[in-house]
């Protein structure tokens, strides 16, 4: 009962002089609004650059066989074949951390499309699911293939936009063939472009197809057990022979292990491995996460025993991710040290109009203490005076706030987003000004002396 009567005198002081109370609550008002109107839109261009840099491969997480030795001579990454499309299955549903998996077959060859060829930087036999890996799912033109056409080998394909440059000029691509080992692939989809990533290599000379006609049709076998430049010089002696009616008839439906591989890592004839795997993770600090449990996953499914080494490893893209870390920090720090601004200004503020009405109320203090109230009933008295013109004030500032970041998306197009914690923050932090500037104002006025206070003019 006695804090009910303590915030109900405040209001009716307050209620004394309503524009008095009203411009001591505008520095709040502003203050909070602006805290609350940055840090939405400081969220949005968070998250605008967020996918801006996962766009480039910042969560993404790549997965690579073992490494093979024989009589203390490694034959380097990749030379074991120890991954397959049912690890990346696998992934995908038993790992929470990761969002998207994708399994890749590389291949490194001419492509060909009447009188011009081009050699890729990239050809990537996948599954659909690499273009919401990479965040590609927008194509500039077409569709893109579907797990169907994984499971039947079909032969069509996705291009870069350097492809389209190099091989069609102005011309549209959809519906063409190009060929690949002499093989006809159909463009079904242009992919949109993404220039070059971090180390300079062009992401748009890029062509991506079914794995299973990568894999079965082109490339016959894995490249870890190929000398890539050996052959593309090979290939580029056979590429345009079209002397052979049945250009896949040579090729080994499966892939057929080395010598050295046999003697590692005996596998069954009918063994599908992949080069690659490519994981995104959901966001960037849950990449730890996903490379544990990517970790912990296939140890179990390869059935590696404890002390036993890994026979895959796992890199992330840590310079990207460290980039957008620091991005995102050093935004956060920017806009906190706005919002302590402001909010000290509308502090001081508060303080100013206090001391103001003590000064003005001594007369008022002293007949309260003279008919019995003691020292610490004037000092919450104040004190909640000071608390509820904030909280007023950051109620006001929130609306305002909130209603400043709406017509910044409706106008300038700009990227927001609601923050819960901001709001939950404001409505403290006009609190906690209340308390920590009304507090001085407040103890001034219990530590007056009844009988000079009531002398007062």
């Amino acid at each position: 009962m006695k804090s009910y009567r303590t915030f109900k005198t405040a209001l009716r002081g307050l209620g004394r002089n309503v524009m008095r109370a009203a411009l001591t609550t505008l520095g709040i008002v502003i203050g909070v609004a602006a805290v609350i109107a940055m840090m939405e839109i400081g969220n949005g261009s968070s998250i605008a650059i967020q996918r801006t840099i996962a766009s480039m491969g910042a969560n993404n997480l790549l997965i690579m066989p073992g490494t093979a030795a024989s009589g203390g001579v490694s034959f380097g990454a990749g030379s074991v074949m120890t991954l397959t499309p049912h690890d990346a299955e696998a992934i995908a549903k038993e790992c929470s951390a990761v969002g998207n998996v994708a399994p890749v077959v590389r291949a490194r060859t001419q492509v060909v499309y009447g009188n011009r060829n081009w050699v890729p930087m990239y050809i990537y036999g996948t599954t659909p699911s690499f273009l919401d890996v990479r965040d590609w799912t927008d194509l500039d033109d077409g569709e893109p293939f579907t797990e169907r056409d994984v499971r039947n080998s079909s032969k069509v394909c996705l291009i870069g936009q350097t492809l389209v440059r190099e091989l069609f000029g102005g011309e549209s691509p959809i519906g063409q063939e190009i060929r690949l080992q002499n093989v006809a692939f159909k463009v079904i989809g242009v992919l949109q472009s993404k220039g070059a990533n971090m180390m300079g290599m062009d992401q748009d000379d890029i062509v991506l197809a079914p794995w299973t006609t990568i894999k079965y049709r082109v490339s016959g076998s894995s490249l870890a057990n190929v000398n890539q430049s050996a052959a593309s010089a090979q290939n580029a002696t056979v590429v345009n022979s079209l002397n052979q009616i049945y250009p896949n008839s040579q090729r080994d439906l499966y892939p057929v292990p080395s010598t050295t591989e046999q003697a590692d890592t005996p596998q069954p004839v009918r063994f599908a491995n992949v080069d690659q795997i490519l994981a995104a993770a959901r966001t960037s600090s849950q990449i730890p996460n996903a490379i544990q449990d990517i970790t912990a996953l296939l140890r179990e499914r390869h059935h590696i025993r404890p002390g036993e080494s890994d026979d895959f490893s796992i890199r992330d893209m840590t310079e990207m991710t460290k980039a957008m870390s620091s991005t995102t920090a050093l935004m956060t720090t920017l806009l906190l040290i706005v919002a302590m601004i402001s909010l000290v200004v509308g502090g001081v503020g508060i303080m100013n109009i206090m001391l103001v009405s003590v000064t003005e109320r001594t007369r008022e203090i002293g007949l309260r203490m003279s008919v019995g109230a003691e020292p610490a009933d004037i000092l919450r008295q104040f004190l909640a005076e000071a608390v509820v013109l904030c909280l007023i004030g950051g109620a006001v500032g929130i609306l305002l706030g909130r209603g400043c970041s709406y017509l910044v998306t409706l106008w300038l197009r700009w990227p927001t987003a609601a923050s819960v914690t901001a709001i939950v923050a404001a409505v403290a932090v006009s609190a906690g000004v209340g308390i920590v500037f009304g507090y001085y104002p407040a103890w001034k006025a219990s530590r007056l002396d009844p009988i000079e206070a009531l002398r007062y003019e």
